[in-house]
């Protein structure tokens, strides 16, 4: 081939195909260049691929025997089709704020080509809406956002503990929607079972505390993992032991009226209403761990949903305002049992500002009119609860702590549409302490942190309505500089930008 007729350097992009399933594996960017010094280590030679660094390619050199390399321009009509095709076999999507960041839209438009779908942590105080290709609402708490790709097998980990009443209730609304799980609905048989006694106590624990409540959503997440800390919970496979069951219940409620004189609970009804719930749960039991595991070897396509934020972490949050599991990478990796080093995108999803909801020091806060118009054009109303949420301005000292933490590849940057209308917008870069002293960092103590002032940017407003825009060139000129400013300030590409509520409502940058 002479290299004289290749042409001028142009954009390609690299897809690594298994050769076994013909699933992608991966897929970069290169150049198409004739000769050896281009930028990335690619020649196209008589129509094929050579890597020299396979580094490039999220690949192992022993697996590259079983893969097959394939390059088209990274431009044109056939890009726009598929804007989703460099992610990787295995995807994470976490929130990095405090929640109710949008990352169930996110989730639904990646599971429409992925085959697994996970939930690995949390349980129904987590709260996912999201919109079909029709507009139709769906607000799931338990069940994987992905359930609305037919074609997918969705998993609820070991990591989370699982209220069967109310896993039932969100199935029969999917089914009289006409979304079936049968057969595509996993429950680990190593997760936790919450049963209503442990809401009961969630909500008598917050009466206690009167003026300083945590704010939960009383669904009895903590007691539940309480329960599993001290060893005393039941998990899914001993439903298949009545013996034990009653066992472990008898426990429980024992514990429960000790703690709580005031808690009433009929023992025997709950063993006669598990009985039948253990008989209908039997068939979605799996040893999810193999299974996730067998997926991954088959090459299968795996996505895990994360609930919650880094920022209810119990570990990294706001402690004790926070919730009762690892919402950060580790209770990913912990509550699904997938190993660290099979993980390839690490997707973080921050608002173009921030909500919380329940109490907690929150230094980016807004009150007011402000706060007020941004919860309306948001909705900014828990799924879970319907409790409004409290809006602030974006925190970068926060969305950086939550990336060291977590180590995402890129984020998604959701809701900028509900900023359109304003004349300002800021950006929390630092805070101020009672001393004046500015710092960048996210401090554990509670009390100091409440101490501290926000240290703002202001940048201009786009003042236009972006809601139908779908390419990142289209963008008013200031919506472009917001973004380019997060990007700046956090090291990272906002690659995934939200622009509405429907499943068309993404921009994605290339």
């Amino acid at each position: 081939m002479n290299m004289a007729n290749v042409g001028a350097i142009r954009p390609v992009k690299i897809f690594v195909t298994d050769i076994a399933t013909g699933r992608p594996r991966s897929a970069f960017h290169g150049t198409h260049a004739p000769a050896k010094s281009a930028p990335l280590p690619l020649q196209r030679l008589a129509g094929e691929i050579r890597i020299s660094d396979r580094r490039r390619t999220g690949l192992k050199s022993s697996a590259s025997r079983n893969v097959k390399l394939t390059c088209r321009a990274a431009s044109g009509a056939a890009e726009a089709e598929d804007q989703y095709s460099d992610l990787q076999q295995v995807v994470a999507v976490l929130g990095s704020q405090w929640g109710d960041e949008g990352k169930g839209k996110l989730v639904d438009i990646i599971a429409q080509k992925y085959d697994v779908i996970c939930r690995c942590q949390g349980g129904a105080n987590a709260g996912h809406t999201i919109y079909d290709e029709t507009g139709k609402k769906y607000a799931l708490h338990q069940v994987p956002s992905g359930i609305l790709n037919r074609k997918s097998t969705c998993l609820i980990g070991h990591g989370t503990v699982v209220h069967l009443p109310s896993l039932f209730e969100e199935i029969e609304k999917l089914e009289a929607s006409g979304v079936s799980c049968e057969g595509r609905l996993l429950l680990s048989d190593r997760a936790h079972l919450l049963f209503d006694l442990h809401r009961e106590a969630d909500g008598l624990r917050e009466e206690e505390l009167a003026g300083n409540k945590i704010g939960t959503t009383k669904r009895g997440i903590g007691p539940a993992y309480a329960s599993k800390a001290n060893r005393v919970g039941v998990r899914v496979n001993e439903l298949r032991k009545p013996d034990l069951l009653r066992e472990r219940l008898e426990v429980l409620f024992d514990d429960t009226k000790k703690r709580f004189p005031s808690f009433e609970g009929d023992l025997d009804a709950e063993l006669e209403r598990y009985a039948e719930l253990a008989a209908r749960v039997d068939p979605f039991i799996c040893d999810t761990v193999e299974y996730v595991n067998k997926a991954f070897k088959e090459g299968k396509l795996i996505l895990v949903e994360g609930a919650n934020a880094t920022m209810l972490d119990i570990d990294f949050g706001t402690y004790p305002f926070v919730t009762s599991s690892n919402p950060s990478i580790g209770g990913v990796v912990a509550g699904l049992g997938l190993a660290p080093n099979k993980f390839g995108d690490l997707i973080g999803v921050a608002k173009a500002y921030t909500t919380r909801v329940g109490a907690g020091p929150y230094p980016t806060e807004l009150f007011g009119d402000l706060a007020e118009d941004i919860r309306s054009v948001g909705f900014e109303y828990g799924t879970t609860t319907g409790r409004p949420r409290r809006c602030g301005w974006l925190d970068i000292v926060a969305l950086n702590y939550a990336t060291q933490i977590n180590g995402y590849t890129c984020l998604n940057l959701t809701k900028l549409d509900c900023l359109d209308a304003l004349d300002e917008v800021e950006i929390g870069v630092g805070y101020k302490d009672p001393d004046g002293n500015v710092i960048n960092y996210f401090p554990a103590d509670v009390d100091y942190l409440s101490s501290l002032e926000a240290v703002y940017e202001t940048m201009p407003g786009w003042k236009e309505d972006i809601s139908k825009i779908r390419t990142y060139d289209e963008l008013p000129a200031n919506a472009k500089t917001y973004i380019s400013r997060v990007e700046e300030l956090t090291g990272l590409p906002c690659k995934y930008i939200g622009v509405g509520p429907g499943r068309d409502a993404m921009i994605v940058q290339q």
